[in-house]
C-alpha cells in the first residue's frame, strides 16, 4: 500500500497553496481597485497609505495591547539609520509599483520583475556587499535582453508605466540590501509582527508628502467612491499574504519558494487575461510563458539566465560546505538552516528567509535578497 503522506508535509502544501492563492488574490485585488475601469479609485498613494496604517495598527495592537509578540530594544541611532531609510525605498517601491498598473498590464508587470534579480546585484555591488564576477554578469546579461526583447512584444507598451515599474524594482533592491548591510549587521532580529510595528507607520509617514502633494487635491475635487469593506478587505488580504509568506519561508527550502513564485506568475498572467480583457498577450509573451521551443523567442533567454543565476548559488553553498562532512552532518546542517531562515524577517509586507549568513557568500546573499524582493512585490504593491 501507498506511503500516506505525513500531516507536516500536508500543512506545508497548505501554506504553499495559500501562498499562492493571496499572493495572486492581492496583486489582482490590487489592479481592481485602482484601476479606471472597474472600481475606479485610482490612488496609488491613497491605498499603500491605507494598507500601511491598517498594518501598523494591526502590528501594534499585537505588540503593545495583547501583548502577542514583545518588542525588540530599538534605540534611537537604529531606528534613525536603519528603520528611517528602509522605510524610504520600502514606501518608495509600494508607490512605484502600485503606480504602474494605471499604465500597464499585469502579465506585463510579472514579465518586468524578471530584473529582480539585476537589480539587487547592480545595488549589492554599489553598495560593496558583492564583487563583479564575469558569470553573474552573462546572467545578468541574458535577462535583461530578455526583457528587453519581451518588452517589444508588449502590444500595450507604456513608457511610463515601464519606469514607474524599474524604478520601483531598484527602489526595492536597494532596500533589500540596505536591510542586510544595516539592520542584520546590527543584530536585530525582527518578526512579521515587530517589522511592521516599526516600518509601517515610518513608511505612512514617508508617503504623506507625495500624498499631499499629488492626491490630496483629487481627493477633495474628485467624485471617487469609498467603500469601507472594499478597503478593509483588501488591506486585510495583503496582511494576511504577509504571515503565509513567512510561515511558507519558515517551512519551506528556497527552492521551493522559487517553484511556487514560478507557479504563481503562470496563474496570475492567466487570471489576468480573463478578469482584465483589454490586458492582452501577444504571441511573443505567449511563447516565451509557455517556454515553447518551436518558434525563436528571446524572452526565454531570461528564464535561462535566471535558471543559471540560480545554478550559481547553489554551487556556491556547496563550495561553502567542509569537505569533510558527512551526508548526515550535511543534511542537518541544511534543516538547521531552513529552520533559522524564519528567525530574521526582512521587514517590507513578506516575511524573508535569511539562511545562516556564516554560510553564504556574498554573492548568494544577493541572490537570496533578489528572489525575496520579487517575493514582497505582490504583498502592499499590486
Amino acid at each position: 500500500m501507498p506511503k500516506m503522506i505525513s500531516k507536516p508535509l500536508l500543512l506545508t502544501y497548505f501554506y504553499l497553496f495559500i501562498y499562492i492563492l493571496l499572493s495572486s488574490g492581492v496583486i489582482l485585488y490590487n489592479k481592481w481597485v485602482l484601476s479606471p475601469k472597474y472600481f475606479n479609485f485610482p490612488l496609488p498613494i491613497t491605498l499603500t497609505m491605507i494598507h500601511m496604517g491598517f498594518s501598523g495598527l494591526v502590528a501594534f495592537l499585537l505588540v503593545r495591547v495583547f501583548k502577542v509578540v514583545a518588542p525588540v530594544k530599538m534605540t534611537f541611532e537604529i531606528y534613525a539609520t536603519c528603520v528611517i531609510p528602509i522605510s524610504a525605498f520600502f514606501a518608495s517601491s509600494l508607490w512605484f509599483g502600485n503606480t504602474a498598473y494605471l499604465h500597464i498590464s499585469v502579465a506585463f508587470i510579472q514579465m518586468l520583475k524578471a530584473l529582480m534579480p539585476v537589480a539587487t546585484f547592480i545595488m549589492a555591488v554599489l553598495c560593496g556587499t558583492d564583487k563583479p564576477r564575469c558569470d553573474v554578469f552573462t546572467n545578468m546579461l541574458l535577462v535583461s535582453v530578455g526583457v528587453v526583447i519581451s518588452s517589444y512584444g508588449e502590444i500595450h507598451f507604456n513608457v511610463v508605466g515601464t519606469l514607474y515599474q524599474v524604478t520601483g524594482i531598484f527602489a526595492e533592491a536597494l532596500r533589500l540590501v540596505l536591510t542586510q548591510v544595516l539592520l542584520q549587521k546590527k543584530g536585530l532580529t525582527l518578526n512579521p509582527i515587530t517589522s511592521l510595528y516599526y516600518i509601517a507607520p515610518c513608511s505612512f509617514v514617508f508617503l504623506f508628502v507625495p500624498w499631499l502633494l499629488l492626491e490630496k487635491s483629487a481627493i477633495e475635487y474628485s467624485q471617487f467612491q469609498f467603500n469601507f469593506w472594499i478597503f478593509f478587505s483588501n488591506a486585510l488580504c495583503a496582511l494576511a499574504l504577509n504571515f503565509s509568506i513567512f510561515l511558507v519561508i519558515g517551512r519551506t527550502g528556497a527552492v521551493t519558494i522559487r517553484v511556487a513564485g514560478v507557479l504563481k506568475d503562470w496563474i496570475l498572467i492567466a487570471l489576468s487575461t480573463v478578469i482584465f480583457p483589454e490586458s492582452i498577450i501577444t504571441r511573443l509573451n505567449i511563447i516565451g510563458y509557455a517556454i515553447v521551443l518551436a518558434d525563436q523567442s528571446i524572452w526565454p533567454a531570461a528564464l535561462c539566465g535566471v535558471v543559471m543565476y540560480n545554478y550559481i548559488k547553489v554551487k556556491d553553498v556547496r563550495a561553502s560546505q567542509l569537505p569533510s562532512e558527512s551526508i548526515p552532518e550535511r543534511i542537518s546542517k541544511d534543516w538547521k538552516m531552513e529552520k533559522k531562515s524564519s528567525d530574521i524577517f526582512i521587514p517590507g509586507g513578506a516575511g524573508s528567509a535569511s539562511d545562516d549568513v556564516d554560510e553564504e557568500t556574498p554573492l548568494t546573499q544577493s541572490i537570496r535578497l533578489s528572489h525575496i524582493g520579487r517575493t514582497q512585490a505582490g504583498n502592499y504593491a499590486a
